[in-house]
C-alpha cells in the first residue's frame, strides 16, 4: 500500500468527518433548542457566549466541506481522463440538485405537497460540480483564476448599482448575493435560495486547483509545509481585512463594551453569500488541520473518518433522524395535529416555542451522530468491497 497516498486520504476524510459531526450540530439546534425559531443566535444584542459558538463553529463546515469536494474531485480526475472526470462531475452534480429538490426538502419542511423547496449546500455544491465539469472542458488552466477571482471579488458586487428589474435582480441574488431569497409560485408554492451559487464554487475551484499539491507522492513534507502556509497566510489576510483593511464583508467589524463582545463581533462574519473574510478565517482553519492530520491515527481521527468516508450517506439520512426525533418531542410536549403547521415557519411539527435548553440540544447532538456510526461504518466497508458499483460514487 502506498503510505503517502494512504496520509492523504486519511486527512480528508478525517476533516470531513469532522465537519459532518459538526454540521449536524447546527440541524438539531434548529429543530430541538427552544429558541432557535426566536433569536438569531449571532445577534450579539440577544445571544450568549455559547450560543454564539454553538452557530458560529458550524460556519466551517460548509467552506471547508465545497473545498473538500473539489480537492477530491481533482484526485479522482488524476485517474481518468478530462472528459471522463466532466462527465462523471456534470452528472454527479445533477443527481445532488435532484436530492436537494426532493429529500433534503422533504426532510426539512416534512410537507409532502412541496410548499417550499429549499435550495441550501447541495443545491450549491452540485451546480459548482456541474461548472466544474464544464470548466474542464475548457482548459485546466482558468480553473485556478477563476475561483480566486469569485472568492476575492464577489464582494465588490455591494458598492456597485442594483438592478431594478425582476429578473437580473434574480439571477444577481441566486448567483451571487442571495442570504434568503424566495421567488413566489403560483398555488402557494415558493423557492427559497439560501446559498448564493457563484461564491461557493469559486471555494470548490480552489479545492480543484490545490488537488495538484498531492500528485507527487514524494513530497509530503513540501504538501505539508504549503498547506500549512497557506493557512496561516489565509489566516493572517482575514486578521488584516477585518481589523484594518475593511474589504471582504458586508457587516464591518465594530468594537464592543467589552472583551467578550469584541471578540464574538471580530469573530461574526457572513455566511450568506460566504464573504472573502468568512472564507479566508474558514478555509485558513482548514489548510493548517489538513497538514497536521495527515498523519494522524488515533481513535478520535478514526472515529471521523467513519463519517469523513460516506458523506452523502451520512447527511441524507440524518436530517430525517433529526425529524423522527422533533415528531416524537412535537407528541411528547402536549402539541396535538392542529399544531402540525405553525404561522410563518415552513417546517410542520415545529412550533416556534418548542424544545430543549441549550445543553439538552447537544446531548440530542451527540446521540443523533452516535445513532448514526454503524450504518456509516457499514457502508464503507460495503463501499470498500463493491468499488466497481457505479452507484456507489453517487451515494
Amino acid at each position: 500500500m502506498n503510505t503517502s497516498a494512504t496520509q492523504r486520504i486519511q486527512s480528508i476524510d478525517i476533516l470531513r468527518g469532522l465537519v459532518m459531526v459538526i454540521m449536524a450540530l447546527d440541524h438539531v439546534r434548529d429543530f430541538l433548542h427552544n429558541d432557535a425559531m426566536l433569536h438569531d443566535p449571532l445577534d450579539l444584542k440577544t445571544t450568549t457566549p455559547i450560543l454564539f459558538f454553538t452557530r458560529w463553529i458550524t460556519h466551517f463546515c460548509a467552506p471547508i466541506f465545497l473545498f473538500l469536494s473539489g480537492l477530491s474531485a481533482g484526485l479522482a480526475g488524476q485517474k481518468r481522463s478530462p472528459a471522463q472526470t466532466s462527465s462523471f462531475l456534470i452528472k454527479r452534480g445533477l443527481w445532488l440538485v435532484a436530492v436537494e429538490v426532493v429529500l433534503i426538502t422533504l426532510a426539512l419542511s416534512l410537507n409532502p405537497l412541496y410548499n417550499m423547496v429549499f435550495f441550501q449546500v447541495i443545491w450549491a455544491i452540485g451546480i459548482s460540480m456541474i461548472i466544474l465539469g464544464l470548466l474542464l472542458r475548457i482548459s485546466n488552466k482558468i480553473i485556478l483564476p477563476l475561483g480566486l477571482l469569485l472568492i476575492v471579488g464577489h464582494d465588490a458586487l455591494q458598492y456597485l448599482p442594483q438592478p431594478k428589474n425582476v429578473v437580473s435582480t434574480a439571477l444577481l441574488n441566486i448567483l451571487f448575493t442571495a442570504r434568503l431569497y424566495i421567488i413566489p409560485l403560483p398555488g402557494n408554492h415558493f423557492l427559497a435560495f439560501l446559498y448564493a451559487v457563484l461564491p461557493w464554487t469559486g471555494i470548490m475551484l480552489l479545492g480543484y486547483a490545490v488537488s495538484a499539491w498531492y500528485v507527487n507522492e514524494s513530497h509530503q513534507k513540501n504538501r505539508r509545509l504549503a498547506l500549512s502556509s497557506t493557512g496561516f497566510l489565509l489566516l493572517i489576510a482575514f486578521i488584516l481585512l477585518r481589523s484594518a483593511i475593511g474589504y471582504g464583508d458586508p457587516s464591518p467589524y465594530v468594537s464592543q463594551r467589552n472583551i467578550t463582545g469584541s471578540v464574538l463581533a471580530f469573530l461574526n462574519v457572513s455566511k450568506y453569500p460566504p464573504s472573502l473574510q468568512y472564507t479566508c478565517l474558514t478555509l485558513g482553519v482548514g489548510f493548517v488541520f489538513l497538514a497536521v492530520t495527515e498523519n494522524s491515527h488515533n481513535r478520535l481521527a478514526n472515529l471521523f473518518k467513519v463519517y469523513g468516508k460516506v458523506p452523502f450517506f451520512y447527511y441524507v439520512p440524518h436530517f430525517y433522524l433529526i425529524r423522527i426525533v422533533t415528531i416524537v418531542v412535537f407528541f411528547a410536549s402536549g402539541y396535538t395535529v392542529k399544531n402540525i403547521v405553525s404561522p410563518n415557519i415552513p417546517f410542520l411539527f415545529r412550533p416556534a416555542t418548542m424544545g430543549f435548553s441549550l445543553g439538552v440540544t447537544y446531548l440530542f447532538w451527540i446521540g443523533i451522530v452516535a445513532l448514526l456510526y454503524w450504518p456509516c461504518k457499514w457502508f464503507a466497508g460495503y463501499k470498500q468491497r463493491h468499488r466497481g458499483k457505479w452507484w456507489a460514487s453517487y451515494v
